[in-house]
């Protein structure tokens, strides 16, 4: 009797703290988000000369009315810049990272063949200027907190609807100490079985929600191929969290992630 007690008791402490760990925030703030589609780097498409995270790919998103999800990073100078990759290898086929290069040096670079040229966080601003929501995903990187400073400096001063959300639960976390009035979403996906430099345990925490206990985002931006992880399934169900699928690739997707998705961020298709 006495052994199947302690063993309750640690069942419930085991279960008791992977609640604490994982459970979300929420915010009546969400609802503006809800149900809008966001264009995966902007609406672009190659084949027609527009690329991704550029000011056609926006400008062409704000036409068809559809929100913007989009990427920043810091230049060697500090410039709050939108662009996905770390390195410029994909893109501009140059063997450089992107914090290596100051903003004069990188706008020189064109993007994937067009004329196109990496923007300013500011520029886009100015341009979207609050007729569509933007996600704007901050990337982790080693001056994490400038990178917060920089970007929230921008955004404190921006009319338009919009969040943030990173896969670092410490730039998120940053938000919610630091600017708590700033919607923010944690980024997860199956990362165990995808490319990436994080280590084991990292890895294995941030796939399963165990660092919302740092920031309490206010949205789950989980990948919609892995969306039958038991951690997101729980904040969804159990807690009521909003969710942002990314990314969702066909209307036939598009109809299934209704079950489980608020918003839904979307590429190679018009939904």
């Amino acid at each position: 009797m006495i052994i199947f007690t302690i063993a309750a008791a640690a069942i419930f402490l085991l279960i008791s703290t992977y609640i604490y760990l994982i459970a979300p925030s929420k915010s009546c703030k969400m609802n503006a988000f809800c149900r809008w589609f966001y264009a995966h780097r902007g609406l672009h498409k190659l084949e027609e000369g527009i690329a991704e995270n550029t000011m056609p790919a926006f400008e062409k998103a704000v036409a068809g009315q559809y929100g913007i999800e989009l990427d920043i990073h810091l230049s060697k100078d500090h410039q709050v810049i939108v662009f996905h990759d770390d390195t410029l290898k994909r893109a501009c086929n140059i063997d450089k990272k992107v914090s290596e290069l100051t903003y004069d040096e990188l706008r020189g670079c064109k993007l994937f063949g067009t004329d196109q040229h990496i923007p300013l966080l500011a520029d886009v601003l100015k341009t979207v200027s609050g007729k569509v929501p933007l996600i704007i995903e901050l990337k982790s990187c080693r001056k994490l907190k400038k990178l917060c400073l920089s970007a929230s400096s921008l955004l404190m001063e921006y009319n338009g609807l919009f969040c943030i959300e990173s896969f670092d639960p410490r730039i998120v976390k940053w938000f919610r100490i630091n600017r708590p009035q700033i919607i923010r979403g944690q980024l997860s996906s199956a990362l165990l079985k995808e490319p990436n430099d994080l280590s084991f345990p990292t890895a294995f925490a941030i796939s399963n929600l165990l660092t919302n206990f740092m920031s309490r985002p206010q949205f789950i931006a989980y990948k919609y191929q892995n969306r039958k992880n038991i951690s997101f399934l729980i904040c969804k169900k159990l807690f009521g969290a909003n969710t942002a699928a990314w990314t969702i690739k066909s209307k036939h997707e598009l109809q299934n992630a209704k079950e489980l998705y608020d918003m839904f961020i979307f590429e190679d298709f018009i939904p």
